[in-house]
């Protein structure tokens, strides 16, 4: 096929590439838009069972209107190759974060996965099962915003696979039943999403190993890990939500991939508020240490505070001069007594000093009807 050229589609660059086709930055030229056009393998084409399920499922997906599922725009068959036009996200996959950063704080990885199971929970609710969960097709932009991507084999129904080796999916994330049944409904994408929050804990798939017995033999038969052993800090409440996440029954998982996220939130808000445990050598966890301040120093009672007398204000000037004033008026009032007896009495035109000031001395008018003095 032309690199650069697919029907009404100008292909400018390779974005991806994987086990179902190639996913091409693109050039619509009927819309006049830049788009991502995914062109599914030949052998796909070929299979009339397959072409039926995939034009089905497009359609399907191109009804969702929920904000975490990339937007189908067109689908169809070019040159005899199926393929699907899309809105083109600018992000990264987790897939990608994961590898260059490693494990992701909790409450970040529970903010991924309730976005990722508020599409699942859309597209379950219309009987579309995505079938392969895994973190490459979780797109996440500059503002931490999670688009589920690849409904493109998606398996509507119940119908089965043929066998192992035909299997649709990443066998890291692929549920107990899809190995042994072939059989895949709602609950398999949760378990697929369930180890995608252990992944984004821990920074380590849920069962090592990449060969198909190693992995067949974790989902079959190996117990769920541990988060909170695979990495210090992580909440224990993060263990029993991974372990019903991946039950090996599907009837003991959680109903709907929204109940595995709200679990997830629970566990991080029943984390204690203290610090973190600290690590004995031998591994056993020990409760951290507080230390108290040193008790106050016991000794003899301090004695009562003593009053502390006021200092007496020396007396005022002013209050000595009125003293002396007084003595003065005093001693003069007993000449003038002395003097007034032994003294003869004045004439008759002499004024009288013994009733004080009169008014031709004085100026002020007397009372009515008080005798003037000297009259």
């Amino acid at each position: 096929m032309d690199t650069s050229a697919f029907g009404r589609y100008d292909l400018q660059s390779l974005i991806g590439e994987g086990g179902m086709g190639r996913v091409y930055r693109a050039y619509d030229t009927e819309t006049d838009r830049v788009v991502a056009v995914k062109v599914l393998h030949e052998r796909l084409a070929t299979d009339p069972e397959y072409r039926e399920r995939f034009r089905r499922e497009a359609h399907s997906t191109a009804r969702l209107r929920e904000p975490h599922i990339v937007p189908i725009h067109h689908f169809g068959e070019i040159d005899g190759r199926l393929y699907l036009d899309m809105r083109l996200i600018d992000g990264t996959d987790l897939h990608t974060l994961l590898s260059q950063r490693g494990a992701m704080p909790a409450r970040l990885a529970v903010s991924f996965i309730d976005q990722a199971a508020a599409a699942l929970d859309a597209a379950h609710a219309e009987g579309l099962v995505h079938r392969d969960v895994k973190p490459s097709n979780l797109l996440i932009n500059g503002r931490d915003f999670v688009y589920l991507i690849d409904f493109g084999i998606a398996h509507s129904g119940t119908v089965g696979l043929t066998g192992v080796g035909n299997a649709i999916g990443t066998f890291t994330y692929m549920a107990p039943e899809r190995f042994t049944t072939g059989h895949a409904d709602a609950r398999s994408d949760v378990y697929a999403l369930a180890c995608v929050l252990y992944e984004c804990l821990t920074g380590t798939r849920p069962y090592p190993g990449d060969s198909l017995e190693q992995q067949l033999a974790g989902h079959l038969n190996t117990p769920p890990p541990r988060p909170s052993l695979a990495r210090p800090g992580i909440p224990v409440a993060f263990d029993e939500v991974i372990a019903r996440g991946l039950a090996k029954n599907p009837d003991h998982r959680y109903p709907t991939a929204g109940a595995l996220a709200a679990a997830a939130k629970r566990a991080i808000e029943s984390a204690p508020r203290t610090a973190a445990p600290i690590e004995s050598g031998s591994g056993a966890r020990q409760p951290a240490t507080r230390i108290l301040p040193p008790p106050p120093r016991l000794g003899p009672p301090a004695p009562p505070p003593q009053p502390v007398p006021l200092p007496v204000p020396p007396p005022r000037r002013r209050r000595r001069v009125l003293g002396v004033v007084s003595s003065v008026a005093i001693l003069a009032a007993l000449i003038g007594a002395i003097t007034y007896f032994l003294l003869p009495p004045a004439a008759e035109d002499e004024p009288d000093y013994r009733t004080g000031y009169s008014v031709e001395t004085t100026g002020y008018p007397s009372d009515a009807g008080s005798p003037v003095p000297g009259e």
